[in-house]
């Protein structure tokens, strides 16, 4: 890559350069990664590795201490404000007692648009029911969101990032304390938007799910420790070697 920015051909996510520290703890170390338009982009790596971290910078939610980052061309907080990127968090980042039903939750999605206000326009409630028919949560519109399956409540958050009209979607850890289904209808909506040229990208521990999810895989260590196609990133003897673990026998 060289030359300046360019918003028209630029990836959907660029990471240059990346190190991030808190106080004396290094949580990414020199990481350069990119996602194409329309792609799939797997996240993988221990705990503590770095992948919230990754996810946060693209984000815009946390400082550099060097290196850059751009989505779409645009810097995270330009991209942010644009509602070009969306975040579906972890379950535990989400207070699920909280009084409020899965249409609002995916309203939410819209408050960029709305104005000060906040005021749901016809645009809006189309947007907001259009992104509820497509990830089959209409019939669970006015429950309360607390009320829905592990699998179900994921969902509602990429109704929310649909509502929105994110070109962007950031998914950390989609698959946790979700079944074997969910998972299933997850993956295939993920790889629907990728075909219509939203990008994506995946953390995620379910090493299983990412042939048939992901376009690309990334493997972090703080840095960057293995890039390329999943059946090449995860192959038994390669992911042992990286991770510094003894590989199994079959693979010796």
């Amino acid at each position: 890559m060289t030359g300046a920015w360019s918003h028209a051909t630029a990836p959907a996510i660029d990471v240059r350069g990346l190190t991030v520290r808190y106080g004396d703890v290094l949580a990414l170390d020199d990481v350069t990664m990119e996602l194409g338009r329309g792609r799939v982009g797997g996240l993988i790596g221990l705990n503590g590795s770095g992948k919230s971290t990754l996810m946060n910078a693209v984000m815009g939610m946390v400082r550099a201490a060097s290196g850059d980052v751009r989505v779409l061309g645009s810097t995270p907080a330009e991209a942010r404000r644009a509602g070009l990127v969306g975040y579906v968090p972890q379950a535990q980042d989400v207070d699920f007692t909280f009084p409020i039903s899965v249409r609002e939750v995916v309203t939410t999605g819209r408050y960029g648009r709305m104005g000060t206000l906040r005021r749901a326009r016809a645009d809006d409630v189309a947007a907001v029911t259009a992104a509820l028919d497509r990830v089959d949560l209409a019939a669970l519109a006015d429950r309360q969101v607390g009320e829905l399956s592990g699998g179900q409540r994921k969902r509602v958050f990429v109704a929310r990032c649909l509502a929105q009209q994110a070109a962007v979607l950031l998914l950390d850890e989609p698959f946790a304390g979700v079944d074997r289904r969910s998972e299933a209808g997850i993956t295939a909506l993920l790889r629907e938007l990728a075909a219509e040229g939203r990008s994506v990208l995946v953390s995620t521990h379910d090493l299983q799910t990412l042939p048939a999810l992901a376009d690309d895989v990334v493997l972090l260590g703080t840095r960057v420790l293995a890039t390329g196609r999943p059946d090449d990133v995860l192959a038994p003897d390669r992911l042992a070697r990286v991770m510094g673990l003894e590989p199994p026998a079959a693979a010796r």
